[in-house]
């Protein structure tokens, strides 16, 4: 009797990295050899979407199957709900091995973590950055958060934190090599301070992005939160917002670095694991300077929100043109090893595609934002966002500001927001109408006809009852059935109608 082939799946993630810092995405001054060879033997997806462009946020979703203002986790610092279970643990409860080595960002303590094992992974590899900081002196911590360490001569990739990730990954591999398993490398890198050793600290000097639509918006017709977060560069010329400098430079080498890293992963699963799974993304990207901006924040553009995803493990050298979700990707690791898909995970399964890229799995997909950080006043504060594509077209919705909707084909650097603009409504309004049962049917915290009722939708009127129903959870796994408030028994349909009252 012949049999079966392991189920192995290495799940690879870096901070911050922008797609078009891979070199496979087009910019091949990029240097990223081995997640380029990734994905020249898998399937690159060029319109792959974060569920929020912010760290814990984002990996909420990709590790629950749940959006963040599902999950609980609405902003970085705080935990997700306690009956909120990720794959982790729902793979190791049916006998799957699961390591998790790197950037967690999930347990509601501070950037570096609180250093303990979450349910579900083996704490034998559990190595949170709280548990980096442990290893070094105090002297090495405050070096550790230096971006001028990089330049100092004694700096060895051995003193980073991604080269010490890689080493556990590839002891884990090591070690359980003959099981089936599911393992998680999430670097910090290239997230600041992006230290990185020699070669890579220098090799983008003098770098610069080319010039672009993008280095020229005004914000005039954007958000005024976007004016208030460009700040002083609402003034500067595309050559000072392009202009070349050591902390781009020290970044995009950090990049490189991580490439380097996964590299040395990727060389083991090549020679050792050949039929494993391999699924490289970012949890979000950084604005750099495009549209006068920084870092990230409450939007939708391609520059924050369309992350690199490649996977390896069905079709080879194909490109995904398809929207993608960071949310399809739980319930795709657990029909990989032939796991229940819960009915409360919010995502598909792209396993169908991931074997024959001519499957659609999507055809919008979707973006929000609640807020930044809850531990810092400043980043705008409350700024409630919704979005979605379908790949060419791309509607934003900000509750208490300014709309966006941009034609990408026409408009590929998102500068015309032609929100107002009566050609656009057909498809505006399909997006806006997808937006909104989006939030009912994922029974979206913020829901309300305030989404609605937008200034370019005079149609939609306000209802207090909003659409009406009630939408209970449907947690079939981990806890009981809840219950009907009207009668005390099992509910029998999770989404109802709500009665009327005397």
């Amino acid at each position: 009797m012949e049999s079966r082939k392991k189920r192995q799946l290495i799940f690879l993630m870096t901070d911050t990295t922008r797609k078009d810092m891979l070199g496979c995405y087009g910019d091949f001054r990029m240097k990223t050899p081995n997640l380029d060879k990734l994905a020249a033997e898998g399937i690159c997806y060029t319109n792959a979407y974060s569920c929020q462009p912010v760290c814990g946020p984002a990996r909420s979703a990709i590790f629950t199957g749940t959006f963040p203002h599902t999950n609980g986790m609405v902003t970085n610092s705080i935990a997700m709900g306690d009956n909120v279970k990720t794959i982790g643990q729902r793979l190791s409860d049916a006998g799957i091995l699961c390591g998790y080595i790197g950037k967690w960002h999930l347990d509601g303590g501070d950037y570096f973590g609180l250093g303990r094992c979450p349910e579900g992974w083996d704490p034998k590899y559990w190595y949170d950055m709280r548990c980096y900081l442990r290893e070094l002196t105090a002297e090495e911590r405050i070096r550790s958060r230096k971006k001028e360490t990089c330049y100092e001569e004694d700096m060895r990739e051995e003193f980073t934190y991604g080269h010490r990730c890689t080493d556990r990954a590839l002891r884990f591999l090591e070690e359980y090599g003959d099981r089936d398993f599911f393992l998680t490398v999430s670097y910090d890198e290239p997230h600041g301070p992006s230290l990185s050793p020699a070669p890579f600290n220098t090799m983008y000097q003098g770098f610069q992005f080319e010039d672009s639509p993008a280095f020229h918006d005004d914000l005039e017709e954007k958000p005024f939160m976007q004016r208030l977060w460009a700040g002083e560069k609402l003034k500067a010329s595309s050559e000072e917002l392009r202009k070349p400098g050591r902390s781009l430079a020290q970044f995009l080498g950090c990049n490189s670095f991580a490439d380097y890293e996964i590299g040395r992963i990727l060389n083991v699963v090549e020679e050792k694991f050949p039929d494993a799974m391999v699924i490289y993304t970012s949890d979000h990207g950084a604005m750099l300077g495009a549209h006068r901006l920084s870092a990230k924040n409450a939007a939708m553009y391609r520059e924050v929100a369309n992350i690199p995803l490649i996977i390896k493990g069905g079709e080879r050298g194909k490109v995904v043109d398809a929207p993608a979700s960071h949310i399809d990707l739980a319930p795709t690791v657990l029909e990989y090893f032939g796991e229940h898909i819960p009915k409360l995970m919010e995502g598909k399964s792209m396993l169908s595609q991931i074997y024959d890229t001519s499957v659609k799995v999507n055809d919008v997909v979707y973006t929000e934002f609640t807020r930044y950080e809850v531990d810092h006043d400043g980043f705008g504060g409350l700024q409630l966002m919704r979005g979605a594509t379908d790949g060419r077209y791309k509607l934003v919705i900000h509750l208490l500001d300014t709309d966006e909707f941009y034609d990408t084909e026409t408009d590929p650097y998102e500068v015309d927001n032609r929100i107002m603009d009566p050609a656009c409504a057909h498809m505006r309004n399909m997006l806006h109408d997808r937006i909104l049962k989006h939030m009912n049917d994922t029974r979206d915290l913020y829901r309300g006809y305030q989404w609605a009722c937008r200034p370019w939708r005079p149609e939609k009127k306000a209802f207090w009852e909003n659409d009406g129903c009630t939408r209970q959870r449907e947690n079939e796994e981990y806890e009981p059935r809840q219950l009907d408030y009207d009668t005390g028994m099992e509910m029998t349909e999770a989404v109802r109608g709500k009665k009327e009252k005397d």
